[in-house]
């Protein structure tokens, strides 16, 4: 392995980026052959503030880099209770002195242990008012210097991650009183536009304004990895990404209307949304609001169609019931459809036209049991709204306009549960509700 010299081995690295698609021993490759090496030889300044919570004492002023990578895996098992069973690998598991049925009896009470990933039983939402409690912001514990980007939940633990602009990505616990800080990390000349967890919780991918370059961090390893290039990729720019619901692909958002690696739509293409039942199916929206259904398994346009009324389409997102699909306009309007009518349809009319934004409506989300959507604009403070469905009735006491919170929304996204609802905000906030409605997080 170390007979490769360094630019043999950075060019076998580039290469195990595929497309859009993540190959798992890229780690192996590179980092665990040479830089694991240089890792012995490099320390890190522990006073910096992103890790002086990592130093025990005065006289870890100084840590080498494989030693900070070690105390910030030992630390976020902590935060988990321990190394969850969706991160033991295949080996361990191959180790274990128990059999096979009892493993599964094991696992399944661990996670009902450790996250609670269930969904409560509970009556259907009522409509008019949600119940709800304000909670300390999220990220109370370390907030951002600059306009936070992105928030987004744990898909199986209860911890919730925040990005933004002042190069940073936070992990902290949720438990709506102290919310503990778990760990940050600091990207160096690196303002994040968007991160996004993996579907098995694992990493986090992170990209940029300003370049193609994005990182990978591996949560459990404490490693953060840069992908400098990705193979058949001329886009000068990474910024919007999504990752496939079966976790396999990286559906990259290009200039011109380039999904990289699958196909060519249309020109300016604003945004997209896997649809969450179905893992080779996803919604696209160009700039002038033309609406593609398209089929990843043979890359063909089911269907298109205009967003009724719609100048400058500007977001989007599908239900995970599959049953709804809403699109945001510059306008505030967004529309909400019929997921099976935008299927069949040439000229779908929406179920709703929800028009309590009067500036252009950026972040939408629906909550996992598509009881709620949420919608909010970044052009102004305090437009965020919760949508009750399928009355498509706003909730009138969200937001709470005697308290200004919530600034201008960047973000939205609910917990796995919906238990609790966040946001991302252009005070480096993540305003944290909890939702009472429902039992689990």
């Amino acid at each position: 392995m170390l007979s490769l010299t360094m630019k043999e081995r950075k060019h076998q690295f580039s290469q195990q980026i595929i497309f859009g698609k993540v190959e798992r021993n890229y780690v192996t490759v590179f980092y665990e052959s040479i830089h694991d090496i240089s890792l012995l030889f490099l320390r890190v300044d522990m006073t910096h503030r992103f890790r002086r919570d990592l130093a025990k004492s005065d006289a870890e002023a100084k840590m080498s880099k494989q030693k900070l990578q070690q105390r910030m895996k030992e630390q976020f098992q902590k935060a988990m209770g321990g190394m969850p069973s969706w991160a033991e690998t295949k080996l361990k598991k191959k180790n274990k002195k128990k059999d096979d049925s009892d493993d599964e009896d094991e696992d399944g009470d661990d996670l009902m242990r450790k996250t609670g990933n269930f969904v409560g039983s509970s009556d259907s939402l009522p409509k008019g008012i949600i119940r709800m409690k304000t909670c300390l912001h999220a990220n109370n514990d370390r907030p951002s210097e600059d306009r936070l980007t992105t928030v987004q939940f744990h898909p199986s633990a209860q911890v919730v991650m925040t990005a933004g602009l002042d190069q940073s990505i936070s992990l902290f616990q949720v438990d709506g009183k102290t919310n503990p800080k778990i760990q940050s990390i600091h990207l160096e000349r690196f303002p994040v536009y968007k991160a996004q967890f993996s579907v098995d919780g694992e990493q986090v991918v992170a990209t940029s304004f300003r370049n193609k370059l994005f990182y990978i961090y591996d949560m459990m390893e404490g490693k953060v990895i840069p992908v400098h290039t990705v193979r058949g990729l001329r886009e000068q720019r990474v910024k919007e990404f999504e990752v496939s619901p079966d976790g396999e692909s990286l559906l990259l958002t290009g200039t011109c209307g380039f999904l990289h690696r699958f196909l060519h739509i249309a020109p300016f293409l604003k945004s997209c949304t896997w649809v969450p039942v179905c893992t080779k199916l996803f919604f696209g929206v160009a700039e002038e609001g033309e609406v593609y259904i398209w089929d990843m398994r043979s890359s063909k346009c089911l269907n298109r169609f205009t967003d009724d009324g719609c100048v400058s389409g500007t977001s989007m997102a599908a239900s995970k019931n599959g049953q709804y699909l809403a699109c945001g306009s510059a306008a505030g309007v967004v529309n909400v459809y019929s997921q099976e009518e935008c299927m069949r349809q040439n000229n779908p009319k929406p179920l709703k036209a929800i028009m309590n934004l009067v500036t252009s409506a950026t972040s939408l989300r629906f909550n996992p049991t598509s009881e709620i959507l949420a919608i909010a604009s970044r052009a102004d403070d305090e437009a965020a709204r919760l949508v009750h469905i399928p009355s498509f009735t706003v909730f009138s006491n969200f937001p709470m306009f005697q308290r200004k919170i919530i600034y201008r929304a960047h973000c939205l996204d609910f917990s796995p549960n919906s238990g609790f609802f966040s946001l991302a905000n252009s005070k480096g906030h993540a305003p944290l509700f909890r939702l009472l409605h429902y039992k689990e997080f």
